[in-house]
């Protein structure tokens, strides 16, 4: 097993393609496609699968390249630091459920370490590419939540993609609505908790999860209930727009953040006692970095900015 071969296989899963890769590593095809064959022979497993469309990675595959991310970057920075005597920027990635406040927590980080060391990624994106991210080491964390309904079975699907879930803290069931809804404006004259009867009037907003788009990978707490209206977005700012738009409202921490979102918005105490935990998943027994923990710091102090 070679640097090279592993270069090779990082640029084929980005591509998805045996002669888009080659051509961005300027070999021919078969040079390439020979190189992958061999080191598949030499590990014992296929890396991708091959259809007519292009290629995929295998389960095994997906695994293996995110530790040849690592290896190759590794590799990198000691030939930057001893060899080439270049600078090699370091990179830092997290993924996470739909939080403003991750990534208000990630604009903060980058603000602090800047540009000149580390190149970031962030992704705000699915409950399964969450933890998918991590497992394959495209991401070092992924922030989700976890609550007695969905616990046992996602700590299994953490448990057996080798990642493991670090509780942050603990937060109440808060509604997200627009302040101009008629129930956001009784409710802020009165100071009363919301509760899921009163919410029956309006379309409840749900993270579209595609084909895992089961309870337990749902993004709302109470994912269960029996809501009379449901609209399923996939991004953030839709989210937004149609809780103006169509008074619609969805459920969630109750850590705003009105420096990215607006103060269009609020957040009313749902009438309920079920909590949920906001925590980071990691690879096992892996050390996290010192810009992790950082980035970890930021978001345990903005929780308590917000929630105290």
């Amino acid at each position: 097993m070679t640097l090279n071969q592993l270069r090779y296989a990082i640029a084929v899963s980005k591509e998805n393609s045996m002669n888009d890769a080659a051509k961005k590593l300027f070999i021919s095809q078969p040079s390439l496609t020979g190189a992958i064959h061999a080191l598949e022979d030499e590990i014992g497993f296929d890396i991708f699968t091959r259809t007519k469309s292009g290629v995929s990675l295998t389960l095994k595959g997906a695994e293996f390249i995110g530790y040849a991310r690592s290896v190759v970057e590794q590799a990198d920075i000691l030939d930057a630091k001893y060899i080439s005597k270049t600078n090699v920027k370091r990179q830092f990635s997290v993924s996470m459920q739909h939080y403003s406040f991750a990534i208000k927590a990630f604009i903060e980080l980058v603000n602090s370490y800047g540009y000149e060391k580390y190149e970031f990624e962030v992704h705000e994106t699915k409950t399964h590419e969450v933890i998918s991210n991590v497992r394959n080491q495209k991401s070092e964390l992924g922030i989700l939540y976890l609550n007695d309904f969905n616990k046992r079975v996602l700590e299994k699907v953490l448990a057996e993609a080798g990642l493991e879930f670090t509780p942050l803290f603990e937060c109440g069931i808060y509604v997200y609505i627009s302040k101009k809804n008629p129930l956001a404006r009784e409710k802020l004259k009165t100071g009363d908790a919301v509760t899921l009867e009163e919410l029956d009037d309006y379309p409840c907003l749900a993270f579209d999860q595609g084909e895992f788009n089961s309870a337990y990978y749902a993004e709302e707490v109470m994912s269960t209930h029996q809501y009379k209206q449901v609209i399923r977005a996939n991004d953030r700012a839709t989210m937004l727009n149609l809780a103006k738009g169509v008074n619609g409202y969805t459920l969630c921490s109750g850590i705003l953040c009105e420096e990215l979102n607006g103060n269009d918005y609020c957040a009313l105490k749902l009438d309920t006692d079920e909590m949920m935990t906001i925590g980071y998943i990691s690879r096992k027994n892996s050390v996290i970095s010192s810009i992790g923990k950082k980035y970890i710091e930021e978001i345990i102090k903005y929780k308590d900015k917000i929630l105290g």
